[in-house]
């Protein structure tokens, strides 16, 4: 069965004091293209999050959000007391190089030493990836779970809609097919008139075999039986594809199916040389285009 490249899932939990968010947005795309908003802290989970969801998710441009809040002691920075004396000391012996009399007596702010480099440090990048790859891992797995799930649903809605198509194009077919030996008959009616008329005037008479030979030459350049028979084949091709069960896409194979199936239908009006015929192919040659549009978004 067919699926959408549309689809949405999301997921949420708390684990240990952190809120973690995940959720996964896809549209129709040619091929495969992930990208990604989540915090810097833990951007190198990227290749491992784009590796799964190559595997859950073979096409379509697919955007995974992930967001976490860590309202635990553990968010907090960590201060570098080190750091911190050592920027003490230094302002300790400037004072004492510019005033020795007065040394001791300089009031240090240190709230605004806080803002010096080095004195505040973040918690540890590889720690907290560590920390949260299995929790984003497995709201992943949720919100491709339901993303997938949509797009089962959108597939069902895409699949109605082209059958819909399948079964006018069949139909139209058919009148194609029982519309060719009438216009073979006119033909002949329509060229025995004329012969009869010009042979008239010239009094002259034209053999039945000449005739024959000519109607044959034009049923031979007007035959599109063989090209009926290539689109009902591709027909019954796409409905095979469509309905059938698997995981694969089938998006590319029914995008280059609808071409054939568009040439095939150009040959029949190009070769048939008849109104009613010309009339009928437009109609197949709408429903192509319907299906062709539809099935760019099938995965």
């Amino acid at each position: 069965m067919i699926r959408s490249m549309t689809g949405f899932g999301d997921a949420a939990c708390q684990d240990n004091g952190v809120h973690y968010a995940v959720e996964v947005r896809s549209v129709n795309n040619k091929y495969f293209k992930a990208s990604f908003r989540m915090p810097d802290e833990i951007a190198g989970l990227e290749p491992e999050l784009e590796v799964y969801l190559r595997k859950r998710l073979t096409r379509g441009s697919v955007t995974l959000t992930v967001d976490f809040r860590d309202k635990s002691a553990r968010a907090a920075y960590e201060l570098n007391e080190p750091a911190l004396g050592r920027y003490l000391s230094h302002l300790r012996h400037i004072e004492q190089q510019t005033d020795p009399e007065g040394a001791g007596r300089t009031t240090i702010d240190l709230a605004s030493m806080l803002v010096l480099p080095g004195v505040i440090q973040p918690p540890s990048m590889s720690e907290l990836v560590e920390r949260c790859r299995p929790v984003v891992m497995k709201l992943l797995d949720e919100a491709c779970d339901k993303c997938l799930a949509m797009r089962q649903r959108e597939g069902a809605g895409l699949l109605e809609d082209l059958m819909i198509h399948r079964r006018l194009i069949a139909e139209r077919l058919e009148q194609v097919r029982q519309r060719v030996p009438d216009v073979l008959e006119e033909y002949h009616q329509r060229l025995r008139t004329r012969i009869d008329e010009l042979m008239a005037r010239a009094e002259m008479v034209v053999e039945n075999v000449d005739l024959v030979r000519e109607v044959a030459i034009f049923a031979d350049r007007c035959d599109v039986a063989e090209e009926v028979q290539r689109l009902d084949a591709h027909l019954d091709q796409f409905e095979q594809i469509i309905h059938h069960d698997t995981t694969e896409p089938a998006g590319r194979t029914l995008d280059f199916l609808t071409q054939e199936m568009l040439r095939e239908a150009n040959t029949i009006a190009s070769k048939s040389n008849d109104a009613q015929i010309a009339r009928i192919v437009v109609e197949v040659k709408g429903s192509i285009d319907r299906i062709k549009e539809q099935v760019q978004n099938v995965e």
